[in-house]
């Protein structure tokens, strides 16, 4: 009896494993809101917030619509400045110069967004940030140092701002800012929570510049940004990728990460929008695997 089953239980699993079927599901489309892409740094030229509306259907595959018709504005609140965003092409942009920046550290920001006669606004600083003092790397291959691949692994080195708590995003590219490889995050250097003030970037953050799986080549240029963040800018950011990364038996439900940009209409407004508006100090390095 018990070889009987297990002949059954082992044709069963063969029959799922051997074939597959496609199917269409039939899931109804929910609400669609205006996501907000906007974020200010001290680096000089360019500043770009994008606009738009988000799909209704999970299957769907479209690019998100643009929103061409709102009007955007950012208002310096420490020097008493207001820029005006236009529209061109897919986003709403503002230029002020190959030298000039909008985002000076120390600074507070309020974003304004007025679209179908409702006003939207959100606030935030730009915090002070830490220096990247040097990009190194090191070749290594699967036989010698169990990795994935043979190639180049790129570190940074940078170290805490000491006197207060400091959160950073660590953005790395491959050869332009077009080929992004990661994103990670920190506090005073550490993970998600600040350890010791001061102190240098660990090992593992320090080693997220690279991926693992298509590591560093000969020729390959290494770009590294730390941006500063406030804890509201760190926790969004965090929250998000979390929920990109959500997943496995224990995956917490998908949800929407809460928007900074309040509706401030006169009267009350009706709308809510989705995304965020955030602020930063940019430290930037770049090394080429030689």
């Amino acid at each position: 009896m018990k070889k009987l089953r297990l002949g059954i239980l082992l044709a069963m699993v063969a029959g799922f494993s051997a074939c597959e079927d496609k199917i269409d599901l039939d899931i109804a489309k929910g609400t669609s809101y205006p996501v907000l892409d906007a974020w200010i740094t001290n680096e000089p030229g360019l500043q770009v917030i994008r606009f738009t509306q988000s799909v209704q259907s999970y299957t769907d595959q479209t690019p998100a619509p643009v929103i061409k018709d709102a009007i955007i504005s950012l208002i310096d609140e420490t020097a008493d400045i207001t820029y005006a965003f236009n529209f061109t092409d897919t986003a709403y942009t503002f230029n002020a110069g190959d030298h000039i920046s909008v985002g000076v550290t120390g600074h507070a920001y309020r974003l304004r967004v007025v679209y179908k006669g409702e006003t939207f606004e959100a606030v935030d600083t730009i915090k002070r940030n830490t220096p990247i003092d040097s990009i190194t790397y090191k070749y290594k291959t699967k036989a010698e140092n169990a990795v994935e691949e043979d190639g180049y692994y790129a570190k940074f080195h940078a170290k805490d701002v000491a006197g207060a708590v400091d959160y950073y995003w660590i953005r790395s590219y491959r050869n332009n800012i077009w080929h992004r490889v990661g994103d990670d995050f920190s506090v005073d250097g550490y993970f998600d929570q600040s350890v010791q003030d001061g102190a240098s970037f660990v090992l593992p953050i320090q080693e997220s510049i690279t991926d693992e799986e298509h590591p560093y080549q000969k020729g390959d240029k290494v770009i590294v940004k730390i941006r500063s963040l406030t804890n509201q800018s760190h926790f969004f950011l965090t929250q998000v990728k979390e929920q990109l990364n959500n997943g496995g038996l224990f995956a917490k439900v998908l949800e929407n990460v809460k928007c900074n940009a309040v509706n401030v209409t006169a009267g009350g407004g009706t709308q809510k929008l989705l995304g965020w508006f955030g602020t930063s100090a940019v430290s930037s390095s770049e090394k080429v695997i030689e």
